[in-house]
């Protein structure tokens, strides 16, 4: 099962798709994210972000702030 990332920023969609697990650091430490996470929304910290996808790669991507917002898959049972 995978979940579907959206990186954004101010000025445009930098990266989306598919993905095994999400690492980003939170001001308030690491949180991983898998398919199937509760809603959740994350204040960033300066840090990487870390997007496992699903053919086994990783991409990395270092933030600067900013929000990590998990929501629910519509239609999901």
């Amino acid at each position: 099962m995978s979940l579907e990332v959206h990186l954004v920023t101010p000025e445009r969609e930098v990266w989306s798709g598919p993905a095994r697990m999400l690492v980003a650091r939170g001001v308030e430490g690491e949180v991983g994210i898998l398919a199937g996470h509760a809603p959740l929304l994350v204040r960033l910290a300066i840090g990487p972000l870390r997007i496992l996808t699903d053919d086994e790669g990783e991409r990395v991507a270092v933030v600067d702030g900013g929000f990590l917002h998990v929501t629910s898959e519509a239609g999901a049972t």
